[in-house]
């Protein structure tokens, strides 16, 4: 692949903001397991290999289950996923794919429902948040590392 820019190097102002939205996100209620479900699920509809690899590797170290890490773009399939997760997965599909048609009410009201105002507005944060993560490394071509 083409090198291409280090916006960490060339933005670094702009960088450090997004950082600055991982540490407000970290200090969340979000439980650690659905981040890096949303992180990967969101990785994998962009075909952002740097961050699947990424996320893939720290929802393993968090005690995530290889196997759900296996059929998380097939999680309408099976029953590994619980009822939130489930509807977090939704929600993550519908703003990454916020070209089809956006969040739709269904979902929506049905994450306030479940999770009320607040943690919702986490939730869509942290599904923002790895999608623009998403857009740097696939635009710049960020390498995955060999491990």
């Amino acid at each position: 692949m083409e090198k291409r820019l280090n916006v960490q190097e060339v933005q670094p102002e702009a960088y450090k903001a997004l950082i600055g939205l991982e540490k407000y996100l970290a200090g969340t209620r979000l439980q650690k397991n659905y981040k890096e479900l949303i992180k990967i699920r969101a990785s994998q509809i962009n075909g952002c290999a740097f961050c699947i690899d990424m996320h893939t590797k720290d929802a393993l170290k968090g005690g995530e289950a290889p196997q759900r890490i296996f059929l998380l773009n097939a999680w309408r399939e099976t029953d590994l996923f619980n009822e939130d997760e489930k509807l977090i997965l939704a929600m993550t599909e519908e703003v990454t794919l916020i070209h089809k048609a956006g969040l739709s009410a269904d979902i929506y009201n049905k994450a306030v429902e479940k999770f009320g105002n607040e943690y919702t507005a986490q939730l869509l944060m942290m599904i923002v948040t790895i999608n623009a993560w998403n857009r740097i490394a696939i635009s710049t071509h960020l390498p995955v590392a060999v491990s």
